[in-house]
């Protein structure tokens, strides 16, 4: 595509999630929710790259699935996906009881206490139901700010509009590119500070191979790197939706430093934890895994194998 044709695609992109920002959150609920529903089906029934991506990822996820049962998941996840969307257009006007009443979670204690002991907390997540819902409650509920790192979009317009919503629920974002990322990160927990990242997805490509599902993927170093080096509490979190208006979060058991190996061999049993936990999240909610990406290595391998007109999918 010209310069100008992306420029244009880049304006309408920024144009449109502007547009979702300022009028669906005037919407009433029930008429934004069917709004966003007939959305997502409508996604799902043009059977495009996301949505053919998503049904492979789940292939993995639930073993054995029928083609039927493969298409009714997609279906879900679609409607999972746009609820995210809905959810953070319309986050920004709710108040702290409204957010409280959304989220419910379990064993909350191991971050509350982790924070208590001033160590710093690391939480971990997955790309699991409504990760922005889930930061707004530690900052208005638990009152806690924290630091996170958001992937840079396009156009740079859209990343701004990201980063001033994050912001105006209380998180400090970095950007994902550059390496100064880490060392921030690693300062504001040593201050005995909070930090959250999404990490079932690496980004540079030079991350921790994991077994995921039974088969290979990578996923990033960063969050056990971080607790090594600033003796930070590694806290895995999953999310889930169900019927009802609220979203069911756990904070699993903490990820230990194991005592013996090298570094890399630390990080690498660090890393596999967080994965196992994932899985269990993601195995109990597999339509909230808003995963249409390529992931495990395979596929990934495929597509470079393949010629250059596949390879603008996004990995």
């Amino acid at each position: 595509m010209s310069g100008t044709g992306t420029n244009l695609r880049d304006r309408l992109t920024d144009g449109l999630y502007g547009l979702g920002w300022g009028a669906v959150k005037r919407l009433p609920e029930p008429a934004a929710r069917a709004l966003f529903r007939t959305l997502a089906d409508q996604v799902w029934k043009r059977r495009g790259k996301s949505v053919l991506r998503l049904e492979s990822n789940l292939a993995r996820v639930v073993p054995g699935a029928s083609e039927a049962r493969l298409a009714e998941l997609s279906r879900a996840g679609m409607r999972s996906y746009m609820r995210y969307w809905l959810e953070s257009f319309r986050l920004p006007t709710w108040s702290p009881e409204q957010i409280k009443e959304r989220i419910d979670v379990t064993d909350a204690h191991r971050l509350t206490e982790g924070l208590d002991a001033g160590r710093g907390v690391v939480l971990a997540l997955p790309h699991l139901g409504n990760w922005d819902l889930a930061g707004a409650w530690v900052t208005t509920d638990l009152k806690v700010p924290f630091t996170t790192v958001a992937e840079r979009l396009k156009p740079e317009t859209l990343y701004d509009r990201f980063v001033a919503y994050r912001e105006s629920l209380g998180m400090e974002v970095l950007p994902h590119s550059g390496g100064a990322a880490f060392g921030t990160l690693a300062r504001r927990l040593r201050a005995g500070g909070l930090v959250c990242l999404v990490a079932d997805r690496d980004l540079s490509a030079s991350g921790v191979e994991v077994d995921f599902f039974a088969a290979r993927a990578r996923m990033p170093a960063g969050p056990a790197l971080l607790a090594q080096q600033t003796g930070a509490l590694l806290l895995p979190v999953t999310l889930g939706f169900d019927d009802t208006p609220v979203m069911r979060a756990r904070i699993h058991p903490p990820v230990v430093v194991p005592e013996e190996g090298t570094r890399a061999e630390r990080t690498k049993a660090m890393t596999q934890a967080l994965a196992d936990a994932f899985a269990e999240g993601i195995a109990a909610h597999p339509e909230d895994w808003h995963m249409l990406q390529r992931l495990w290595l395979d596929d990934l391998e495929e597509r470079d194998g393949r010629g250059a007109g596949e390879r603008g999918e996004s990995s």
